[in-house]
């Protein structure tokens, strides 16, 4: 069956590479996913899958085998970036306000695949698969909570995700047992000062003297907060303040976001930055605004799911495939379904020749990554149900 399996996902290449350029050249941004969604139900209802809509542009598609057996889910997001695409690629996207810059254009084209593959019926698993479209990974709140809130992922068993990776050789996988993946928090800060000319800051509280101090101040909660044993991340994105050389403004605000593991250490970083930034504005006499915004949960892979990803991937793709990785300060919204039940989150390799790293405007990945990641994702499906049959 494995190879046959190879074999058949090998003659999708030319199909998966249609349809993840389709998706680069026409992105959409979370919870916008309109002719993404009407390109995958069409899709879906065309090799005869009952298909539902969930959290406003998702889909779940339900493939059901022989009687009995569990129930697995296979997800990808939908989302593009806001971000301008650079480059000269021939699919390069049609709309100025996003791109593709994160490969969810690949990773609907291998659910797609995959979907296509194990719909054809000569696999004989038994149980059922749902495929499971989720918009919004990208954007906060994120999809997920949504598609959970309307019964997305009722009666099943286990869920699986990957995300194509710049990072490894293509075909390669890495995964990590437990925690995974952050929990990304942002926060905005607004410091209220007393403007007046630039030659008088006697006059003046001055609200960029305190923003440059006030950078500065958060970043020694890591280095004198935190246990140098656990992770925590806080990095500062903008600081936007004045219009005129000569002119102290009255405000300054910021922005940034804090990156941790721990739940615990999650409650600590929070109430530590609330307490530095009012009492950095304070010691200069400035008032301040501050708004923190908790992103997803750190994604926790089940023990027990990870051990199975690698058994598989070591029986499919050869003992080689593993690659070991450390956890990142990324986040990803596929933490909420792992809070419901068990499962994993992979990354697989898709970075041969390509120079450019997620999020950046001339992104690409190697489309080779396609059909191999489309046999492994089937084939992970296909032995846990027949394990669990």
């Amino acid at each position: 069956m494995i190879d046959q399996l190879r074999k058949d996902a090998e003659n999708l290449s030319r199909e998966l590479k249609d349809w993840r350029r389709d998706f680069h050249r026409h992105p959409e941004v979370g919870f916008e996913e309109r002719r993404t969604h009407s390109v995958l139900l069409k899709f879906l209802e065309g090799i005869g899958l009952p298909v539902k809509t969930a959290g406003g542009t998702g889909l779940v598609a339900t493939l059901e085998g022989k009687p009995g057996g569990k129930t697995v889910c296979l997800r990808a997001d939908m989302d593009a970036l806001p971000l301008k695409e650079e480059g000269e690629k021939e699919y390069i996207s049609e709309n100025p306000a996003a791109c593709h810059a994160c490969a969810h254009d690949g990773h609907m084209a291998i659910l797609m695949g995959i979907a296509k593959l194990l719909s054809q019926k000569k696999y004989g698993f038994r149980g059922k698969i749902l495929f499971l479209f989720q918009p919004a990974e990208e954007r906060f709140p994120g999809g997920a909570k949504g598609m959970i809130e309307e019964g997305a992922i009722q009666g099943v068993d286990a869920i699986f995700g990957l995300h194509l990776w710049q990072p490894l050789p293509t075909g390669k996988i890495g995964i990590v047992k437990g925690a995974m993946m952050a929990a990304p928090d942002e926060f905005s800060v607004t410091v209220i000062g007393k403007g007046g000319h630039g030659s008088m800051p006697q006059m003046t509280i001055d609200p960029i003297l305190v923003s440059s101090q006030l950078v500065i101040n958060l970043q020694t909660i890591v280095s004198r907060n935190v246990d140098p044993l656990k992770s925590a991340v806080i990095s500062m994105g903008t600081i936007q303040g004045g219009t005129v050389f000569n002119i102290i403004p009255c405000e300054v605000s910021l922005s940034g976001t804090v990156r941790t593991f721990d739940p615990e250490l999650r409650e600590f970083m929070e109430k530590r930055v609330r307490e530095v930034v009012q009492g950095t504005c304070q010691t200069f006499g400035a008032k301040s605004e501050i708004k923190y915004v908790r992103g997803y949960p750190a994604l926790i892979n089940d023990a027990s799911m990870s051990d199975f990803v690698r058994e598989v991937a070591r029986k499919v793709l050869g003992e080689d495939c593993l690659r070991e990785i450390d956890p990142i300060m990324g986040g990803e919204d596929f933490a909420y379904y792992l809070q419901c039940i068990p499962g994993a989150f992979l990354f697989f390799g898709m970075g041969d020749g390509m120079t450019y790293p997620h999020h950046h405007p001339a992104f690409d990945l190697d489309e080779k990554s396609l059909p191999l990641a489309t046999f492994f994702m089937s084939s992970l499906a296909l032995e846990y149900l027949g394990r669990s049959a």
